[in-house]
């Protein structure tokens, strides 16, 4: 479990973007994404995640977790919040805490942090550049379909390259899809579905990842959005002190 979630993150820096950068057609995307939801998107959420991994030649093993994201910052825990145990990520970090306590720091970054927050609350150039170092080329966008509905596909010339890193797009300027060699997940496709109206927003409710026959489901339920979240909640130095939102979990 805790492999593929940490397989989901690149240790490249994000770089900057040139002014040619900020000025091509994905760049425009994401800023249309951005306007779509100007001023409306959520700063904060909170959910209850069921994770389901498998792999082969293993039972699929299944396991709670509790998430808080504010802004581009998510923290996971895994379990029971008392235990300490989880991750803090950020566009370019991780951290990998165990009983309370910092056991490992990453310099890498989540890419859905960008795609799926960022996005809607900073300018395009900012998103640009934090997903610089996950390998999608902002000069190539093409359509295609997904799921019997349009979509911008955005790191990719054509709808038939598969390989090259790229994030499709809907009509409600929702990211549906991340495929290809995109940095640091190991290959895995990804599918954001069950899309639920969150506030003025939105949020994907059941995520896919899959690569060959190792897969992992998430599932969310209890999201609650715009709410005021104690920022010691992502303090490394309070991990287990801050007073969490889901309390004591058996």
């Amino acid at each position: 479990m805790r492999k593929t979630i940490l397989a989901l993150i690149v240790s490249a820096s994000a770089g900057s973007v040139s002014l040619a950068a900020q000025e091509s057609p994905g760049v425009a995307i994401l800023e249309r994404m951005r306007k779509a939801y100007d001023g409306k998107w959520y700063n904060t959420l909170t959910f209850v995640q069921r994770t389901i991994t498998a792999q082969p030649g293993a039972k699929p093993d299944t396991s709670i977790w509790y998430e808080t994201v504010i802004g581009s910052r998510l923290r996971i825990d895994i379990g029971d919040p008392a235990l300490g145990n989880g991750m803090l990520y950020t566009p370019d970090s991780a951290y990998v805490m165990r009983g309370g306590a910092l056991a490992r720091a990453i310099p890498a970054g989540n890419p859905f942090l960008p795609l799926i927050m960022g996005v809607y609350l900073q300018p395009a150039e900012r998103t640009a550049r934090e997903l610089a170092a996950f390998g999608f080329d902002f000069s190539k966008t093409t359509t295609g379909t997904w799921q019997d509905a349009p979509v911008t596909i955005v790191g990719a010339a054509a709808p038939t390259d598969t390989t090259s890193a790229q994030f499709w797009v809907d009509s409600r300027n929702l990211v549906v899809r991340v495929i290809g060699n995109v940095r640091g997940t190991g290959g895995m496709a990804v599918e954001i579905d069950g899309y639920e109206r969150a506030g003025d927003g939105w949020l994907g409710t059941r995520v896919i990842m899959s690569s060959g026959t190792r897969s992992q489901v998430e599932e969310y339920t209890d999201w609650k959005v715009g709410i005021p979240i104690d920022p010691a909640l992502h303090d490394l130095t309070q991990w287990k002190t801050a007073p969490h939102w889901a309390g004591r979990r058996p």
